[in-house]
């Protein structure tokens, strides 16, 4: 039994719209092997290497009290003001992303949702929709701890994000 069992069948039917399309490309010469297997990892890899670490590093800024400075990263707002903007982007672009990768992997003839990949990615979106829901907490009396629980959530989150990107380059090279 998995944790997928009662959402597998919906979201194959979703996937099952995208696929024909990408075989389709695949058999034309438009899209390559290699970008097929390879694109979903490299856009997002590439999500999280930048708004993700730049993310969690303008966080911990606020946290030791820079939130009012503008920087090279922050494009003339302040820490403070471009930190929910990258982490809401990047949180968008990984459900996106996350979308593409079901599509790809099953274009390529594997299963969806069978993979410690699948669990990390399951993980990662709920822990980015608890810190997405945290600042809500920010100005009531429990505002000191929910500030607490937000910086160590999230590098709990980049953690499994980082665990995330290793479980599908193992998941890439198995086929």
């Amino acid at each position: 039994m998995s944790v997928f069992d009662g959402i597998k069948d919906p979201i194959q039917s979703y996937v099952n719209i995208w696929t024909p399309m990408f075989k389709q490309a695949q058999e034309m010469g438009i899209a390559p092997d290699f970008l097929l297997h390879w694109g979903h990892g490299a856009a997002m890899g590439s999500v999280l290497l930048s708004m993700g670490v730049i993310g969690a590093y303008m966080g911990w800024q606020i946290r030791l009290g820079n939130g009012g400075d503008v920087t090279a990263l922050t494009l003339g707002e302040t820490i403070r003001e471009a930190h929910p903007k990258i982490i809401g982007g990047a949180f968008f672009f990984f459900l996106l992303g996350g979308q593409g990768g079901l599509v790809l992997l099953d274009t390529q003839g594997q299963s969806i949702l069978e993979s410690p990949h699948a669990m990390t990615a399951l993980l990662s979106v709920v822990l980015l929709s608890c810190q997405a829901l945290l600042p809500t907490l920010f100005a009531s009396e429990k505002g000191a701890l929910a500030r607490d629980v937000h910086a160590y959530l999230g590098s709990a989150t980049m953690v499994a994000l980082f665990a995330h990107l290793v479980t599908g380059v193992k998941l890439g090279l198995s086929f």
